[in-house]
């Protein structure tokens, strides 16, 4: 399992977004959008807890 988080780039944010200086951090799970958050920090601890959960899936079905 890959997950990713990524800044979101200029191109794909609302004009609106920009003029106020928003940031979103993106995280993507097998190349899906699966959350979208304010401050990077929460988007690491999402990213951590995906992964953490896959881990223990993996541990029961071994």
């Amino acid at each position: 399992m890959t997950v990713k988080v990524t800044e979101r780039d200029d191109a794909h944010m609302s004009h609106e977004g920009l003029a106020a200086g928003i940031r979103i951090w993106d995280v993507h799970q097998q190349d899906l959008l699966v959350g979208m958050f304010h401050n990077e920090a929460d988007a690491q601890q999402y990213k951590s807890e995906l992964e953490n959960l896959e881990m223990k899936r993996q541990a029961q079905h071994s």
